[in-house]
């Protein structure tokens, strides 16, 4: 194929095929009817399990399938608390005799306040000043003395500018 063949096409955006001659899969029109009586067809194969239920194109409700019998209602297990699952690892006497131990710690003074609580670590300003002042320092130790002129590239300027700074200039 020559290069003026497809000169002024769209490849990818245009397809040359033609629906003729195809058979698409049988299909069957299924209705259903949300609780705010919103009607609406859903296309499915014949092949298909067509479900009880659809979320409604309108509303967004649990619409339920014209003339279908409505779903059964799943038998939900119940929220387990932490309770449940206490009573399911001790039994009430192992936990009473627990109970008993610790009031006794308490009691005698074995767990203080102050063991409970750590103290933050030390962030302070005076902190922070001192860390930069021992960066500066050693930053001026190792740095070199700047050229002559205009630095050429970035590092370079910064390195000039940091050493001006502490140099006092």
């Amino acid at each position: 194929m020559s290069e003026r063949a497809l000169r002024g096409t769209r490849l990818g955006a245009t397809s040359y095929e033609s629906d003729a001659g195809i058979d698409f899969a049988p299909r069957q029109d299924i209705e259903y009817v949300c609780p705010n009586e919103h009607r609406f067809i859903m296309p499915f194969s014949v092949e298909a399990d067509v479900p009880p239920t659809w979320e409604c194109k309108v509303c967004g409700a649990v619409a339920l399938l014209v003339d279908g019998t409505p779903p059964e209602e799943k038998a939900g297990k119940p929220a387990r608390t932490h309770w449940d699952m206490l009573m399911e690892r001790r039994t009430v006497a192992d936990l009473e005799e627990v109970l008993a131990e610790r009031l006794a710690v308490l009691r005698d003074g074995g767990i203080t306040g102050s063991d409970s609580v750590r103290p933050a670590p030390a962030r302070t300003i005076a902190g922070r000043a001192k860390k930069s002042a021992a960066a500066a320092k050693a930053s001026t130790v190792k740095a070199p003395a700047a050229p002559a002129g205009k630095p050429k590239t970035t590092s370079a300027r910064s390195a000039a500018r940091k050493t001006a700074a502490h140099t006092g200039d």
